[in-house]
């Protein structure tokens, strides 16, 4: 008995040995593969770019910050729902509000434009015989000329034979009274006044060199002869143009001409002084559209008794519309719409948690910063205003409806919306933003001027419509932004700001060198100038630059462009429409 005893004693004690040494062994080394496949299936994402995917820990290749762990899909959603996580959402700044219903509002439209002559008030001065200019003394446009002003010498064969006529028939006044009349009045159907007339009278002698004066007065706005030239009657010699009332032409495109009536008053500020309005009213709308620019002008006549108004100055006019709402009709703002062709559409937050959905929506009028809601959302529901576009990045990042994806599902590359993805520019460019200037050495100003001049020339390429020059140039401007010094920026806000412009300005740049066509160009070109725009307000280039804006490029979304000269030569559309745009800012 003890025997078996024994015996069942040492199975036990064997087994129990096996199961530590193997059953432990394989179920720590199950957990261990177990642990290791989890940790090699995790991926990491950018709380600021979502669209960002690596399965390693790192830096964003985008802005440089941490990676941090992506979030997997929450239980208990919806099918198209899907949840952000709340560092993701601090700091891209996701901002909500409910939908509201408004009664009424007072739209304000902005119109630009600049100061003309009066063309009411323009006044010629002809040549009222034929002859040859010797000498001519308004030589300057902008020059003053008073009436009664000598403005030129001339030589007129028809002028002396008139002379020695003259003088013959002053002889014989007594015995032709009525010859010598006659003849008299010639010369004052000639604009030769009576000082002259007696003169030759008096003195009995022909002047081959004929002065003649102006009996006009204003400042010149164009001068057609010159000094040897042959006048001919009738023919314009100079005009003059009053400058004691002045033209405000305004350029009113397509959608907008419903909003501006005759009579409507307007407040208009110049650059110059733009904290003083002048109080004006439209008094002519052209009947004509440009079919260049797809405008029509709107015109408000001002007083300029004071001459601060300059030909040629830019504006800035602010007319009211009443735009009356349906009582209780909701609104939404802008900024919390995202369109893709005809599809019109916003991010809902359905609870208190992080969660987001996309819903398609039917817009009515432009009122405002508003759009009227006709359909797609309800009282009270909560909708993204703020960081839409990092909201949809995340929807493509977990194959959600999104604004390029329709359907949902896996998104492959994160970059469907994006610039030279489609017709049109649907990442967050703001190239109105206004960004802090950070002091920098003069040497890396005097780099980055290069990179901006090869900008420039890579946008001129664009207006003449060239696509092969195009290609060149953003060649040029990437070799330029490699010579760029990094190690000149010792201030570590300042190496941030270049790394996060210059991954964009590369970026872009090698996208233009592939694309061989215009259209393609042009869509790229905006994304290269709103980091461009940035650069320059960032560190300065120690030169005057323009910061320009089109309201028709980027499908009605408007786009900037910087251009070393201030008068608007298109990058957008070329000659299509090569005066489109204004001036927005000056960049020193």
């Amino acid at each position: 008995m003890k025997k078996y005893t024994s015996y069942i004693a040492i199975l036990v004690v064997g087994l129990l040995l096996g199961w530590f040494l193997f059953g432990g062994s394989s179920a720590n080394e199950a957990t261990h593969e177990h642990n290791e496949t989890t940790a090699k299936n995790k991926m990491w994402t950018c709380s600021m770019h979502p669209q960002i995917m690596q399965p390693e820990a790192g830096d964003c290749p985008i802005c440089g910050m941490d990676l941090i762990p992506a979030e997997a899909t929450a239980d208990g959603l919806k099918a198209n729902q899907f949840k952000m996580t709340k560092n993701a959402l601090a700091l891209a700044n996701i901002q909500t509000i409910k939908v509201v219903a408004e009664s009424t509002e007072l739209n304000s439209l902005v119109l630009s434009g600049k100061i003309t002559e009066n063309k009411d008030r323009v006044a010629t001065q002809p040549a009222h015989f034929n002859g040859r200019i010797d000498k001519l003394f308004i030589t300057s446009i902008g020059e003053k000329v008073r009436k009664g002003q000598a403005i030129a010498e001339i030589y007129s064969p028809e002028l002396v034979a008139a002379q020695q006529e003259l003088i013959t028939a002053y002889k014989m006044r007594v015995a032709q009274p009525k010859l010598y009349a006659a003849v008299r009045t010639k010369f004052k159907y000639w604009k030769i006044g009576d000082a002259q007339i007696s003169e030759i009278e008096r003195t009995g002698k022909v002047n081959a060199a004929f002065t003649i004066y102006s009996h006009v007065s204003g400042v010149v706005s164009e001068i057609s002869i010159s000094v040897g030239a042959h006048i001919i009657d009738g023919h314009p010699i100079f005009k003059v143009v009053n400058l004691q009332s002045v033209w405000a032409e305004f350029d009113v495109f397509e959608k907008q001409i419903p909003m501006v009536k005759k009579g409507s008053e307007i407040k208009i500020a110049t650059n110059t002084d733009s904290s003083k309005k002048i109080a004006a009213t439209i008094s002519f709308i052209d009947p004509i559209l440009d079919t260049k620019t797809r405008t029509v002008v709107a015109r408000a006549v001002l007083k300029n008794g004071s001459k601060k108004l300059k030909p040629g100055m830019f504006l800035r006019g602010t007319l009211s519309v009443n735009n009356a709402l349906k009582k209780g009709q909701l609104t939404i703002p802008k900024t919390a719409v995202l369109w893709t062709g005809k599809r019109s559409l916003v991010y809902v937050k359905p609870s208190h948690d992080p969660v987001f959905e996309m819903r398609e929506v039917s817009l009515g009028k432009s009122v405002g910063k508003n759009y009227e809601i006709v359909a797609g959302l309800a009282l009270g529901e909560e909708i993204v205003v703020n960081g839409t576009f990092t909201v949809d990045a995340a929807a493509q990042l977990q194959g959600k409806k999104s604004m390029m994806n329709k359907s949902g599902g896996v998104s492959t590359t994160g970059h469907e919306g994006h610039t030279g993805m489609s017709a049109v520019v649907n990442s967050p460019i703001d190239s109105k933003m206004k960004y802090k200037r950070i002091t920098v050495s003069n040497t890396f100003q005097k780099q980055l001027l290069q990179v901006v001049e090869a900008y420039v020339k890579l946008k001129d390429a664009l207006v003449q419509t060239d696509a092969e020059s195009t290609m060149k140039y953003a060649q040029v401007f990437e070799n330029e932004l490699a010579k760029v010094d990094l190690k000149l920026l010792k201030n570590n806000t300042a190496h941030k700001h270049w790394i996060d412009v210059y991954k964009g300005l590369k970026k872009t740049a090698d996208t233009m060198l592939k694309s061989k066509k215009i259209e393609a160009q042009r869509v790229q070109f905006i994304r290269l100038s709103s980091d461009v725009i940035k650069a320059v307000q960032i560190f300065g280039i120690n030169k005057e630059v323009y910061n320009q804006f089109c309201p028709m490029a980027n499908n009605d979304k408007g786009a900037n462009w910087l251009s070393f000269q201030e008068n608007i030569k298109n990058p957008y559309f070329g000659d299509a429409m090569l005066t489109c745009g204004n001036v927005e800012e000056t960049i020193d």
